[in-house]
């Protein structure tokens, strides 16, 4: 592995409080709510269910986020953050 000019060792996974890459953290799952409601309308903080979202269609985010990331997450747990910024810090507390 190559180490860049900050230290941070290439390939490696991001320590705690680095910031998320492509592909992961609020728009990795703003990515998937952009995809599953067909919306380009997505920001961070933007409720699933105020965009049109409903439980079948959670149904395929939760299916995506457990694909993608590797982590199961309840339809409970899509209740209690049902945007991409709580969808992603869920994501972080189940690793």
């Amino acid at each position: 592995m190559s180490v860049d000019t900050t230290g941070a060792t290439a390939g490696a996974p991001a320590g705690p409080g680095a910031p998320d890459g492509p592909g992961s953290g609020a728009e990795a799952v703003a990515a998937i709510f952009r995809r599953v409601l067909e919306s380009s309308d997505v920001t961070a903080d933007s409720d699933f269910f105020e965009l049109g979202g409903d439980s079948l269609i959670a149904t395929r985010v939760l299916s995506a986020i457990a694909r993608n990331h590797g982590v199961e997450l309840s339809f409970e747990d899509f209740l209690l953050a049902p945007t991409p910024e709580g969808l992603a810090r869920a994501i972080e507390a189940a690793r």
